[in-house]
């Protein structure tokens, strides 16, 4: 399967940046300072106080008493080879219910593995309940935002391949069944442009989607609002995708 080649979305030039940061930090383990870390990113002062920012809010780095930065606790975790698994999956659980919280909707975090759609993991509440899954999300991704983003990062072959393996059904009456429509609407899909399911999968529900994408991984984060919360879809697309950073992050170290 060959991947989609997409110009770079900003969460993935967010992560880039802040890999060069955490690796600059990691060379020094005696501390480095804010001066010296924008000497050997070349980043400029006023980003890289941003990606500091969120380096230390998501404990991959620490500031010290004497205002230089180390390596934190969570990036240890995260590259020990005998916690890894279970560190990034708690890593990433906790940024979910932060997006849940921040955005007002259910939340998840999917992957396109050996030719399927999974969703991996997600953050719901009694306030914000997740997708009833009345259709098998893997034979559903011509109906849902998680399918049609995960289709946008493949190439065109392995778009045809997936349809090819998942018959097209009507599962409403905004469903697209038509193959050439949905792949001419994939294609001209901008890759910084979160993707909608607008009652295309489930009567009541609206959703959206942003690609997270780590090396040859493909993956999105999602969201979905009730009909009648439609009007802050959106707004509520647009911050997943700025808030997409530390996802990325996790699954990049």
């Amino acid at each position: 399967m060959a991947l989609r080649h997409e110009p770079p979305t900003t969460p993935s030039h967010s992560v880039r940046d802040a890999l060069r940061v955490l690796e600059a930090v990691a060379r020094r383990p005696g501390g480095v300072t804010d001066t010296d870390l924008a000497r050997h990113t070349g980043i400029a002062p006023e980003r890289l106080t941003a990606l500091l920012r969120m380096l230390r809010r998501e404990g991959y780095a620490e500031r010290t008493a004497d205002g230089a930065h180390v390596t934190g606790e969570a990036l240890t975790r995260l590259t020990s080879a005998g916690q890894r698994e279970q560190a990034l999956r708690d890593k990433v659980q906790h940024t979910l219910d932060r997006l849940r919280d921040s955005v007002g909707a259910a939340v998840y975090l999917s992957r396109y593995l050996d030719g399927e759609i999974s969703v991996t993991q997600y953050a719901d509440s009694p306030a914000t309940p997740k997708v009833n899954e009345w259709v098998d999300f893997r034979s559903s991704a011509h109906a849902t935002a998680i399918g049609k983003s995960l289709l946008t990062q493949l190439d065109h072959a392995g778009r045809r391949d997936h349809l090819a393996r998942h018959r097209m059904a009507r599962l409403t009456s905004r469903t697209i069944t038509s193959d050439r429509l949905l792949l001419s609407r994939l294609e001209g899909q901008p890759p910084t442009v979160p993707v909608l399911d607008l009652q295309e999968y489930a009567v009541g529900t609206v959703c959206a989607a942003v690609p997270v994408t780590a090396g040859s991984s493909v993956g999105c984060l999602a969201l979905s609002l009730p009909v009648e919360h439609v009007h802050r879809l959106r707004r509520a697309a647009e911050a997943l995708n700025r808030n997409a950073a530390p996802v990325l992050l996790s699954m990049a170290i």
